[in-house]
């Protein structure tokens, strides 16, 4: 079983860079594909970037392609969100989730989730 515990969030103003970070419990870290999920209030979860256990693969929403880079460290069991030119409908709680089936845009899919880190990006 894998722990995961988000930090890292705050307040930016729009423009500007935060980084995330989700650091995971447990030897099988390695062996999890990761994702970054995330919830803007009175909206549903919605998928924002996820990446494969080896780290070789990775996919991303169409909303932040090009602004936000996913990435992990196998060896501190850690997996990091890169997020540059931050909009105001970037303002979500950002969680990290874990899957042991690959890696997955789907929601459904993943098996552990943390408690979530505030995002919010000021106009």
């Amino acid at each position: 079983q894998v722990q995961l515990a988000e930090s890292g969030g705050g307040l930016v103003q729009a423009g500007g860079s935060l980084r995330p970070s989700c650091a995971a419990s447990g030897r099988t870290f390695r062996s999890y594909g990761m994702g970054w999920f995330r919830q803007a209030p009175g909206k549903e979860r919605e998928f924002v970037a996820a990446i494969s256990s080896s780290g070789n693969m990775r996919s991303y929403a169409d909303s932040v392609k090009g602004r936000f880079t996913i990435s992990r460290d196998n060896a501190k069991n850690t997996v990091t969100l890169q997020m540059n030119s931050l909009k105001p409908e970037d303002t979500a709680v950002y969680y990290c989730a874990g899957t042991v089936s690959g890696y997955s845009i789907y929601m459904s899919r993943y098996d552990y989730w943390g408690q979530g880190t505030q995002v919010t990006v000021s106009s």
